[in-house]
C-alpha cells in the first residue's frame, strides 16, 4: 500500500475513534484489566476512549508497562478502590486459575473472561466450588494474527459479535455490566450456552485454523517458481495461517471434542473428493465432485456480511500503480460518485509496479461503478 494510501486509512481510523470517544459510556467505576496482550489491551484502549478508569494487570511487567504506554489504562495500586467489573484477558490454559484469584481478591466485583473457549474454564471453576454468582463467560469474536498490546486497537471490536454466556443463577445487575462493556467497545451481543459457543467457535474459528495451516505448511516443499505463482485464492486461505502456534495449541486442546467432531466430518468429504477425483471416469464420479464444490457455494453464502447481514456484494477490481498517492484518489473518486465501498483487500503483482484493489459493493451499483471508474480513466478487470 502506498505512503498516501496508509495515511488515509489511518485517517478513518483516527476518525471512528473521535467519533466512539464522543459516546457516554455505559460502564460505571474501574474496570480492571488483567492480561495487557491484544485482547485486554484494546479492551483498556476503548473504554479509555470513553472515559472509562482502566487499570491493568500482567504476569509480565513489560507487557504491562507497554499497555499503559499506548493508552490502555494505568498500573493498579494498592491505594486504588475495589473494580466494579474485573476483566480476565488470559490465556485459555490459566483462565479458570486468574478468573478464581479475581473473585477471591475483588469479592464485590464482577468478573468476566473473553477466552476463546468457554465450557472448559467454567467446568473447572465449577469442579473447584467456588461461588460463581459474580462470574460471567464472554468471548468477543474478534482478534489479529499478530498478539501483542502493540497491535491493540480501540475499534477492534466495533460490529463484531460478542458472546455471553450466563447460567440461571446470574444476577441481572452481573450480566447488564458485562453487557455494557460490550456495548461500550461497539460490539453486538449475542447469549448462548458455554456448549453452544464452544461448538459454535469450532466450526467458525477453531476448524479454518487447523485447515489453513495444515494447507500453509503444504507451502514449505514448494520451488520459487510455484510461490511466485500465488494469487488471492492461496492468500485468502492461508492468512489465518500465522496465527500464534503457542496459543492455538492451547485453544484447540481446551476444545478438542468438538474440533475432532469437524476433523472426522471434514476427513470424510475429503476422502469422498480424492476418491472422486482419482478417477472422474468412474459412474458418478463427476457429480460428487460437483456436489461437493456446489455444497462449499451453500456453505458460503450462509456466511454474514457487512454488519451481521447476509447480503452478498459484487466485487470489482482495479488496477492501481503502485505509488504514493494512488489508493487514497481511488477511494476519494468512489467517494465523488457516491459509491459506498462495503469491503477494500489489496493485492500487489510480483515483480511489477502495479497492484489490485478488490472492492466489494452492493449489486445494484457494480455497473454503475465500473463504468464511472472508467471514465475517470481507472483500469478495471
Amino acid at each position: 500500500m502506498s505512503a498516501a494510501g496508509s495515511q488515509f486509512l489511518k485517517a478513518q481510523g483516527s476518525a471512528l475513534e473521535e467519533s466512539s470517544s464522543a459516546l457516554t459510556a455505559r460502564v460505571r467505576g474501574t474496570v480492571h484489566v488483567i492480561g495487557a496482550g491484544l485482547l485486554g489491551a484494546s479492551v483498556g484502549l476503548g473504554l479509555r476512549d470513553r472515559g472509562v478508569d482502566v487499570t491493568l494487570e500482567d504476569q509480565s511487567p513489560t507487557t504491562v508497562a507497554l499497555a499503559a504506554d499506548y493508552g490502555a489504562g494505568r498500573l493498579r495500586t494498592a491505594q486504588d478502590p475495589e473494580p466494579s467489573l474485573v476483566v480476565v484477558a488470559t490465556p485459555p490454559d490459566v483462565t479458570a486459575d486468574v478468573v478464581a484469584r479475581a473473585l477471591a481478591s475483588y469479592p464485590s466485583a464482577v468478573v468476566t473472561d473473553v477466552a476463546s473457549v468457554k465450557l472448559a474454564p467454567y467446568l473447572e471453576l465449577q469442579r473447584r466450588g467456588l461461588d460463581l454468582t459474580n462470574y460471567v463467560g464472554s468471548h468477543p469474536m474478534a482478534g489479529r494474527e499478530r498478539g501483542g498490546a502493540i497491535m491493540a486497537r480501540a475499534d477492534l471490536f466495533v460490529a463484531r459479535p460478542w458472546v455471553i454466556c450466563r447460567d440461571h443463577e446470574t444476577p441481572a445487575e452481573a450480566l447488564a455490566l458485562v453487557e455494557s462493556v460490550a456495548l461500550d467497545l461497539g460490539a453486538t451481543l449475542l447469549e448462548m450456552t458455554p456448549e453452544e459457543h464452544d461448538r459454535s467457535v469450532g466450526l467458525v474459528s477453531h476448524l479454518p485454523q487447523v485447515v489453513s495451516s495444515l494447507l500453509a505448511a503444504r507451502l514449505l516443499s514448494a520451488t520459487e517458481q510455484a510461490i511466485g505463482l500465488a494469487g488471492g485464492g492461496l492468500r485468502d486461505t492461508t492468512r489465518i495461517a500465522s496465527s500464534d502456534p503457542e496459543l492455538w495449541v492451547q485453544i484447540l486442546g481446551a476444545n478438542r471434542e468438538p474440533v475432532v467432531e469437524l476433523l472426522d466430518a471434514f476427513a470424510q468429504d475429503l476422502a469422498s473428493f480424492t476418491d472422486a477425483l482419482r478417477d472422474p471416469a468412474q459412474t458418478g464420479a463427476r457429480r460428487r465432485i460437483a456436489d461437493l464444490l456446489s455444497s462449499g457455494n451453500s456453505g458460503v453464502a450462509r456466511i454474514p456480511g457487512k454488519h451481521g447481514s447476509s447480503e452478498r456484494f459484487s466485487t470489482i477490481q482495479v488496477l492501481i500503480d503502485d505509488t504514493p498517492g494512488q489508493l487514497g484518489r481511488l477511494l476519494t473518486d468512489l467517494g465523488e460518485l457516491g459509491i459506498n465501498m462495503e469491503d477494500l483487500r489489496l493485492e500487489h503483482s510480483p515483480g511489477a509496479q502495479i497492484g489490485f484493489a478488490e472492492i466489494a459493493v452492493l449489486p445494484e451499483v457494480a455497473e454503475r461503478a465500473v463504468t464511472d471508474l472508467v471514465e475517470l480513466g481507472w483500469r478495471t478487470l
